[in-house]
């Protein structure tokens, strides 16, 4: 097929153009938001192909995956055609609900007949009131990082986007108190001068800003543990491919970070105290957080392996693509 997608979330479209199709990803001049082309960070396939927008209306197209609301528009303009009723439509949803009363939060696509909601997680199926617009869960999947845990460092890893912004949402006023037991490395989009806000010395805290995802994996892997904070989010890749890499987690039990941890993998728990407890276990006991990355990596590559996140998709393009025609 030939596949019209934005590239908004590169963890995700990177699991996503290693299927066996041709994906046209809509670049501009500026490469904004909406014309960002081809990940410079993170290894895509030469099947992942920029695309012009002037050069779309008489490009073929199978089907676009949609994943922000605008691009429904976006797409009419560029294509004069209208996704879900032109041609077939997916809407996937990356994200938990941001405004308002959480569990009464109206999808912006709710009640629609024309397209599909591919969920990436559970937890967002559950938050989210579609209202009567089908929907579906397709689960993450990633690219297996070409790296293996050593866990020479008795230091913590983080991966976090936008940690002074997001501050709550990603638990970065929790970090001072790891801090405390042990060096942070924070890798992550806008994480330069991290230390500063939050009042720390540099040497507590080291930000990594914008690395290319090859270079963060090799340095997540050599790191005692990785920590995932997050009170409110979908789910955060990094944490699964931290776990890929073997790394043992120290995780918030919220959201669906309760089902991409199992038991052994690390510590799970709402309890800030008993995460710091067991974050103190695995710098003193380098045995046990090898016993607990090994667990996570099994877990992550069986749940969250790219053979089974491409075959899902598969179906799921084939069912939308036969069902219109």
């Amino acid at each position: 097929m030939n596949i019209l997608l934005w590239h908004v979330h590169g963890s995700w479209t990177t699991a996503f153009v290693h299927g066996r199709h041709r994906y046209l990803v809509p670049t501009t001049p500026d490469r904004g938001p909406y014309g960002l082309g081809r990940a410079r960070t993170y290894p895509w396939p030469d099947t992942a192909t920029e695309i012009h927008p002037d050069d779309l209306p008489t490009t073929p197209i199978d089907l676009v995956i949609l994943q922000r609301p605008e691009e429904i528009d976006l797409t009419e303009q560029w294509l004069h055609r209208r996704p879900g009723r032109d041609l077939p439509a997916i809407y996937v949803e990356h994200n938990t609900p941001k405004d308002g009363d959480v569990p009464h939060s109206r999808h912006p696509l709710a009640d629609r007949d024309d397209l599909l909601i591919a969920h990436v997680t559970g937890f967002n199926q559950l938050f989210w009131d579609t209202g009567t617009t089908r929907t579906t869960v397709v689960d993450h999947g990633i690219v297996p990082p070409a790296v293996e845990y050593t866990g020479e460092l008795d230091r913590l890893a983080v991966v976090i986007n936008e940690p002074v912004r997001r501050w709550r949402v990603t638990g970065t006023d929790l970090l001072p108190r790891f801090a405390e037991i042990a060096p942070l490395d924070v890798f992550g989009m806008k994480v330069a001068g991290l230390a500063d806000r939050l009042g720390l010395p540099p040497e507590r805290v080291t930000s990594h800003d914008d690395i290319p995802q090859a270079t963060m994996h090799a340095e997540l892997a050599r790191r005692r543990a990785y920590l995932h904070l997050c009170r409110w989010t979908s789910l955060g890749l990094s944490l699964i491919e931290a776990m890929a890499i073997g790394m043992p987690v120290v995780a918030l039990a919220t959201t669906e970070a309760v089902m991409a941890v199992p038991p052994g993998a690390g510590a799970l728990a709402t309890r800030v105290d008993t995460l710091l407890d067991a974050t103190r276990r695995f710098l003193d006991e380098p045995a046990l957080a090898r016993q607990a990355g090994a667990a996570a990596r099994t877990a992550a590559r069986d749940r969250y392996g790219l053979d089974r996140f491409l075959a899902d998709w598969d179906r799921l393009l084939e069912e939308e693509v036969c069902a219109s025609r």
